[in-house]
């Protein structure tokens, strides 16, 4: 009898678009604890940011409801954007904010 070798391919890592990456960065730049303490952060856009995918990004975050956006002369990007009255009652009920240093 004849057994046929099954031959596992390598795992390849899959590569993400620029769209994909970048709106994971601004996600991650807008969930992150100091800016949802402050309730601003500033979006930098880097050498790897096509046209196209920063149009796009903007872009949804213009149509969001909420948000205030301010683009600087040096191309970055400030979003503002005010408590939900979720945030707002869970200070009321005396949660502690600590403060650090933003990673971005």
């Amino acid at each position: 009898m004849a057994t046929s070798k099954q031959q596992s391919k390598p795992a390849g890592r899959q590569e993400i678009h620029g769209i994909e990456r970048l709106g994971l960065r601004v996600s991650s730049m807008i969930n992150h604890p100091v800016a949802q303490i402050q309730r601003w952060v500033t979006i930098h856009r880097l050498d790897t940011d096509g046209d196209r995918e920063w149009g796009e990004v903007m872009g949804v975050l213009s149509e969001t409801d909420g948000i205030d956006m301010t683009f600087n002369d040096d191309e970055s990007v400030t979003l503002r954007w005010e408590a939900s009255a979720e945030e707002d009652r869970g200070r009321e009920l005396g949660e502690v904010d600590a403060v650090e240093e933003a990673p971005f």
